[in-house]
């Protein structure tokens, strides 16, 4: 589970978000780094039971996100970042292609899996893939499980427009318009803090697990 120090601890970082106390705090962060990194090799080994891609003795360091923030293109020079974020595929969090993601942030995390702005050649892989075979897309985000953990694909990013190669009156056009392939889905502190908190985070990416087979047999 994560621990509530945890959570104090990346409340701390959104208060004093600087360099100076940061490493003044080293020791809270390092505390729950480690809090992360073992609830991360509980997570791993409960994918591992229903997706054969991801290795049950994956290292979970290569999955926990690094808390400094890239500034050099932001407006925002805030040099740490106000969650952990793990990124889990076969690769670890190295990844450009379908992969499940947890977000831990204080009274905004969430639970996340899919392509997120796929390269161009597997955009246009998955894209062709849906227009192929539609019926097997409606069943994976029609299913009642999907439809009850996360509603709906993401819709965050799309055109406006029919992509090229497509007509606008396509029966799948709304799916095909998407540039990423994410599914998410709210998860509250309390949940990641109680006892089967890693039931909860599994049982969610389980529910995913329909969408990244297709997603990789798109791309594959």
């Amino acid at each position: 589970m994560i621990a509530s120090s945890t959570f104090s601890f990346l409340n701390a970082v959104a208060e004093n978000n600087n360099r100076e106390w940061f490493q003044v705090h080293k020791g809270g962060y390092e505390t729950a780094k480690e809090n992360v990194l073992a609830f991360t090799g509980e997570i791993i080994r409960g994918l591992s039971k229903f997706d054969p891609t991801i290795p049950s003795d994956l290292n979970p360091k290569e999955c926990v996100m690094r808390i400094y923030r890239d500034i050099r293109f932001s407006k925002d020079k805030s040099p740490l970042k106000t969650n952990f974020g793990i990124a889990i595929s076969s690769n670890g969090k190295n990844f450009k292609g379908p992969g499940y993601y947890l977000h831990i942030q204080p009274g905004r995390s969430f639970v996340a899996g899919g392509c997120w702005y796929p390269e161009p050649e597997s955009l246009k892989a998955i894209r062709q893939e849906i227009d192929y075979n539609l019926s097997d897309w409606k069943e994976i985000t029609n299913d009642p499980g999907f439809v009850k953990a996360f509603g709906s694909p993401d819709t965050e990013a799309k055109l406006r427009t029919a992509p090229k190669g497509y007509p606008s009156d396509h029966p799948a056009i709304e799916y095909l318009k998407l540039k990423s392939f994410t599914a998410s889905a709210q998860i509250t502190d309390s949940d990641l803090s109680k006892d089967g908190s890693v039931a909860i985070v599994t049982e969610l990416f389980e529910k995913l697990y329909p969408l990244m087979v297709f997603l990789r047999n798109a791309i594959s």
